[in-house]
Protein backbone atom coordinates (compact mmCIF):
# COMPACT_ATOMS: atom_id res chain seq x y z
CA UNK A 1 0.00 0.00 0.00
CA UNK A 2 1.14 3.54 -0.71
CA UNK A 3 2.03 5.67 2.27
CA UNK A 4 2.13 8.77 0.06
CA UNK A 5 0.26 9.19 -3.21
CA UNK A 6 0.53 12.39 -5.24
CA UNK A 7 -1.22 13.10 -8.54
CA UNK A 8 -0.73 16.21 -10.68
CA UNK A 9 0.63 18.26 -7.80
CA UNK A 10 0.93 21.96 -8.61
CA UNK A 11 2.00 24.87 -6.43
CA UNK A 12 1.90 28.56 -7.33
CA UNK A 13 3.75 31.09 -5.18
CA UNK A 14 3.61 34.85 -5.74
CA UNK A 15 2.08 34.27 -9.15
CA UNK A 16 4.80 31.85 -10.32
CA UNK A 17 4.17 28.17 -11.00
CA UNK A 18 6.84 26.40 -8.91
CA UNK A 19 5.61 22.80 -9.04
CA UNK A 20 3.91 21.68 -12.22
CA UNK A 21 2.00 18.40 -12.45
CA UNK A 22 4.14 16.17 -10.23
CA UNK A 23 3.13 12.54 -9.74
CA UNK A 24 4.76 10.64 -6.89
CA UNK A 25 4.19 7.39 -5.03
CA UNK A 26 6.00 6.23 -1.90
CA UNK A 27 5.33 2.73 -0.58
CA UNK A 28 5.05 1.86 3.11
CA UNK A 29 8.54 1.68 4.62
CA UNK A 30 10.25 3.05 1.52
CA UNK A 31 12.82 5.85 1.36
CA UNK A 32 12.41 8.13 -1.66
CA UNK A 33 14.66 11.15 -2.19
CA UNK A 34 13.81 14.08 -4.45
CA UNK A 35 16.77 15.76 -6.13
CA UNK A 36 17.14 18.56 -8.64
CA UNK A 37 19.05 21.77 -9.35
CA UNK A 38 18.43 24.94 -7.36
CA UNK A 39 14.96 26.29 -8.07
CA UNK A 40 13.63 22.93 -9.26
CA UNK A 41 10.79 23.00 -6.71
CA UNK A 42 12.03 20.25 -4.37
CA UNK A 43 11.36 21.96 -1.04
CA UNK A 44 8.12 23.51 -2.26
CA UNK A 45 6.83 20.10 -3.36
CA UNK A 46 7.80 18.53 -0.04
CA UNK A 47 6.07 21.25 1.97
CA UNK A 48 2.93 20.89 -0.15
CA UNK A 49 2.94 17.10 0.28
CA UNK A 50 3.20 17.71 4.03
CA UNK A 51 0.15 19.96 3.93
CA UNK A 52 2.14 23.10 4.72
CA UNK A 53 1.37 24.89 1.46
CA UNK A 54 -1.84 25.18 -0.59
CA UNK A 55 -1.61 23.04 -3.70
CA UNK A 56 -3.55 21.77 -6.65
CA UNK A 57 -3.89 18.09 -7.54
CA UNK A 58 -4.43 15.17 -5.18
CA UNK A 59 -2.39 14.26 -2.11
CA UNK A 60 -3.15 11.11 -0.13
CA UNK A 61 -1.58 9.69 3.01
CA UNK A 62 -2.24 5.98 3.50
CA UNK A 63 -4.94 6.30 0.85
CA UNK A 64 -6.81 9.18 2.51
CA UNK A 65 -7.02 12.63 0.90
CA UNK A 66 -5.29 15.02 3.28
CA UNK A 67 -8.24 17.37 3.03
CA UNK A 68 -10.27 14.82 4.99
CA UNK A 69 -7.88 14.90 7.96
CA UNK A 70 -8.10 17.51 10.69
CA UNK A 71 -4.98 19.17 12.10
CA UNK A 72 -4.46 16.62 14.85
CA UNK A 73 -4.90 13.67 12.48
CA UNK A 74 -2.39 15.22 10.10
CA UNK A 75 0.20 15.70 12.84
CA UNK A 76 -0.25 12.12 14.01
CA UNK A 77 0.28 10.83 10.46
CA UNK A 78 3.13 12.95 9.05
CA UNK A 79 6.11 14.61 10.76
CA UNK A 80 8.06 17.20 8.78
CA UNK A 81 11.60 18.33 9.55
CA UNK A 82 12.27 21.60 7.72
CA UNK A 83 15.66 23.07 6.87
CA UNK A 84 15.29 25.92 9.36
CA UNK A 85 12.55 25.12 11.87
CA UNK A 86 11.35 27.85 14.19
CA UNK A 87 13.04 27.48 17.59
CA UNK A 88 11.36 29.17 20.58
CA UNK A 89 13.87 31.43 22.40
CA UNK A 90 15.89 29.77 25.16
CA UNK A 91 13.92 26.51 24.97
CA UNK A 92 15.47 23.40 26.49
CA UNK A 93 16.04 20.31 24.38
CA UNK A 94 13.55 18.20 26.35
CA UNK A 95 10.83 20.83 26.07
CA UNK A 96 11.39 21.20 22.34
CA UNK A 97 11.12 17.45 21.79
CA UNK A 98 8.00 17.39 23.96
CA UNK A 99 6.36 19.79 21.49
CA UNK A 100 6.09 16.78 19.21
CA UNK A 101 3.38 15.46 21.53
CA UNK A 102 1.12 18.48 20.97
CA UNK A 103 -1.31 16.53 18.72
CA UNK A 104 -2.05 14.18 21.61
CA UNK A 105 -2.66 16.79 24.31
CA UNK A 106 -6.19 18.09 24.79
CA UNK A 107 -6.77 21.85 24.52
CA UNK A 108 -5.82 23.49 27.84
CA UNK A 109 -4.60 20.07 28.98
CA UNK A 110 -1.23 18.97 30.32
CA UNK A 111 1.27 16.41 29.12
CA UNK A 112 0.51 12.91 30.31
CA UNK A 113 2.97 10.37 31.63
CA UNK A 114 2.78 8.75 28.20
CA UNK A 115 3.78 12.01 26.50
CA UNK A 116 6.77 12.43 28.82
CA UNK A 117 7.77 8.82 28.18
CA UNK A 118 7.56 9.33 24.40
CA UNK A 119 9.88 12.34 24.64
CA UNK A 120 12.30 10.36 26.80
CA UNK A 121 12.22 7.48 24.32
CA UNK A 122 12.96 9.78 21.37
CA UNK A 123 15.85 11.43 23.21
CA UNK A 124 17.26 8.04 24.17
CA UNK A 125 16.95 6.71 20.61
CA UNK A 126 19.07 9.56 19.30
CA UNK A 127 21.56 9.59 22.20
CA UNK A 128 20.39 13.01 23.36
CA UNK A 129 19.61 12.41 27.02
CA UNK A 130 22.87 14.13 28.14
CA UNK A 131 21.59 17.28 26.41
CA UNK A 132 18.00 17.13 27.69
CA UNK A 133 18.30 20.13 30.02
CA UNK A 134 20.55 22.15 27.71
CA UNK A 135 19.26 25.12 25.76
CA UNK A 136 18.74 24.09 22.16
CA UNK A 137 20.54 27.15 20.82
CA UNK A 138 23.76 26.12 22.59
CA UNK A 139 24.13 22.85 20.65
CA UNK A 140 26.19 22.22 17.54
CA UNK A 141 24.57 21.90 14.13
CA UNK A 142 24.72 18.12 14.17
CA UNK A 143 23.29 17.95 17.68
CA UNK A 144 20.43 20.30 16.78
CA UNK A 145 19.62 18.20 13.71
CA UNK A 146 19.28 15.15 15.97
CA UNK A 147 16.97 17.14 18.26
CA UNK A 148 14.77 18.09 15.30
CA UNK A 149 14.55 14.40 14.41
CA UNK A 150 13.77 13.51 18.02
CA UNK A 151 10.82 15.89 18.03
CA UNK A 152 9.56 14.25 14.82
CA UNK A 153 9.92 10.79 16.37
CA UNK A 154 8.11 11.88 19.53
CA UNK A 155 5.26 12.91 17.26
CA UNK A 156 4.62 9.22 16.62
CA UNK A 157 3.94 9.68 12.90
CA UNK A 158 4.65 6.86 10.46
CA UNK A 159 5.63 9.19 7.60
CA UNK A 160 8.74 11.34 7.90
CA UNK A 161 9.36 14.25 5.52
CA UNK A 162 12.93 15.60 5.57
CA UNK A 163 13.85 18.82 3.78
CA UNK A 164 17.62 18.86 3.23
CA UNK A 165 18.35 17.01 6.49
CA UNK A 166 22.13 17.35 6.07
CA UNK A 167 22.35 20.97 4.94
CA UNK A 168 25.13 22.90 6.71
CA UNK A 169 26.51 19.71 8.29
CA UNK A 170 30.05 18.44 7.77
CA UNK A 171 30.52 15.03 6.17
CA UNK A 172 30.78 13.22 9.51
CA UNK A 173 27.54 14.67 10.84
CA UNK A 174 25.83 14.07 7.49
CA UNK A 175 26.54 10.37 7.73
CA UNK A 176 25.58 10.29 11.40
CA UNK A 177 22.16 11.84 10.77
CA UNK A 178 21.34 9.70 7.74
CA UNK A 179 22.44 6.48 9.46
CA UNK A 180 20.15 7.40 12.35
CA UNK A 181 17.22 7.94 9.98
CA UNK A 182 17.88 4.64 8.20
CA UNK A 183 18.18 2.73 11.49
CA UNK A 184 14.99 4.24 12.86
CA UNK A 185 13.22 3.53 9.57
CA UNK A 186 14.10 -0.15 9.92
CA UNK A 187 13.22 -0.33 13.62
CA UNK A 188 9.93 1.58 13.41
CA UNK A 189 8.77 0.89 9.88
CA UNK A 190 8.91 4.56 8.95
CA UNK A 191 8.30 5.85 5.45
CA UNK A 192 10.79 8.55 4.43
CA UNK A 193 10.45 11.21 1.75
CA UNK A 194 13.43 13.56 1.62
CA UNK A 195 14.99 16.29 -0.49
CA UNK A 196 18.77 16.44 -0.85
CA UNK A 197 21.47 18.34 -2.72
CA UNK A 198 24.37 15.91 -2.31
CA UNK A 199 23.78 13.40 -5.08
CA UNK A 200 26.19 10.70 -3.95
CA UNK A 201 24.87 10.79 -0.39
CA UNK A 202 21.29 10.75 -1.67
CA UNK A 203 22.02 7.70 -3.81
CA UNK A 204 23.61 5.87 -0.89
CA UNK A 205 20.44 5.88 1.22
CA UNK A 206 17.41 6.14 -1.06
CA UNK A 207 15.51 3.13 -2.36
CA UNK A 208 14.27 5.28 -5.22
CA UNK A 209 14.94 8.80 -6.47
CA UNK A 210 12.91 11.45 -8.27
CA UNK A 211 14.66 14.14 -10.32
CA UNK A 212 12.82 17.47 -10.62
CA UNK A 213 13.69 20.21 -13.08
CA UNK A 214 11.57 23.26 -13.71
CA UNK A 215 8.97 21.95 -11.27
CA UNK A 216 8.42 18.74 -13.23
CA UNK A 217 9.52 15.12 -12.85
CA UNK A 218 12.14 14.42 -15.51
CA UNK A 219 13.43 11.09 -14.19
CA UNK A 220 12.42 8.55 -11.57
CA UNK A 221 13.64 5.13 -10.54
CA UNK A 222 16.46 3.52 -8.63
CA UNK A 223 19.53 5.65 -7.89
CA UNK A 224 21.38 3.89 -10.72
CA UNK A 225 18.57 4.74 -13.13
CA UNK A 226 18.35 8.40 -12.13
CA UNK A 227 21.98 9.29 -11.42
CA UNK A 228 23.29 8.97 -14.96
CA UNK A 229 25.84 11.13 -16.71
CA UNK A 230 23.28 12.17 -19.32
CA UNK A 231 20.60 13.13 -16.77
CA UNK A 232 23.01 15.23 -14.72
CA UNK A 233 24.56 16.87 -17.76
CA UNK A 234 21.16 17.87 -19.09
CA UNK A 235 19.53 19.08 -15.89
CA UNK A 236 22.47 20.19 -13.72
CA UNK A 237 24.64 21.34 -16.64
CA UNK A 238 27.67 19.60 -15.21
CA UNK A 239 30.10 16.98 -16.44
CA UNK A 240 30.34 14.02 -14.10
CA UNK A 241 31.63 10.51 -13.98
CA UNK A 242 29.45 7.85 -12.38
CA UNK A 243 31.36 5.21 -10.41
CA UNK A 244 29.61 2.14 -8.96
CA UNK A 245 29.65 2.27 -5.14
CA UNK A 246 28.92 -0.21 -2.38
CA UNK A 247 25.40 1.14 -1.75
CA UNK A 248 24.74 3.36 -4.76
CA UNK A 249 26.32 5.33 -7.61
CA UNK A 250 29.16 7.71 -6.75
CA UNK A 251 28.93 11.03 -8.59
CA UNK A 252 32.29 12.65 -9.34
CA UNK A 253 32.46 16.02 -11.08
CA UNK A 254 35.09 16.30 -13.82
CA UNK A 255 36.56 19.39 -15.44
CA UNK A 256 35.42 20.35 -18.89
Amino acid sequence: MSAIGVERLSVTLDGSLIVDGVDLDVAEGEWVTVIGPNGAGKSTALRAIGGLLPAGGAIRWHGRPIGELNRRERARTVATVLQSPVIPPAIRVFDYVLLGRTPYIKPLGRESAGDLAAADEALTALDLMPFAMRRLDTLSGGERQRVFLARALAQGAGILLLDEPTSALDIGHQQEVLELVDRLRAERGLTVLATMHDLTTAGEYADRMVLLAGGRVVAAGTPAEVLTESNLAEHYRVRVRIIPGEHGPLVVAVRG
